[in-house]
């Protein structure tokens, strides 16, 4: 996928939470590759969400920071905040949380800069935490694939 990025000269950003900086991890980890990426924002809380990427904090209070709405608006942050073509934002919960949280719930969504943004819900279960976070490794990966075949 990396090659395929730098074939068509495209850089990524992403923006986690759950994930906790994985998915930029194992972007960078490609050696002869690190110039695709662009950069990494880990919003693990709602401050960080809205000071690193733009979210207005009753956005994400009103919606939960785990959301469609949410996962859309940090993509379309990490892409006005960065140099990147292709962005890639994950909110969820990756283990057990508050009474009403799922857990395994997590939500994607993949931008490009020229206006396509592809969103995707997954419900992994009780898979423990690390399960949940490696379920959600191959789901960005899969989306940021789908989006260079645009």
């Amino acid at each position: 996928m990396l090659d395929r990025a730098d074939a068509a000269q495209a850089k990524l950003a992403t923006a986690e939470s759950c994930t906790g900086g994985l998915l930029a991890a194992l972007l960078t980890d490609v050696r002869g590759r690190g110039h695709v990426f662009d950069r990494g924002f880990v919003t693990y809380s709602v401050a960080s969400k809205c000071d690193l990427l733009g979210l207005r904090r009753e956005k994400v209070e009103s919606c939960r920071g785990v959301s469609k709405e949410v996962a859309i608006e940090m993509v379309c942050g990490a892409l006005q905040r960065s140099d990147a073509d292709i962005a890639l934002s994950i909110t969820g919960f990756a283990g057990p949380g508050a009474e009403d949280d799922e857990e395994g719930l997590v939500h994607f969504a993949c931008a490009r800069k020229d206006g396509t943004c592809a969103h995707r819900e997954e419900h992994f279960g009780e898979i423990g935490r690390d399960g949940v976070r490696i379920a959600a490794l191959e789901v960005a990966l899969e989306m940021i694939e789908a989006a260079l075949d645009e």
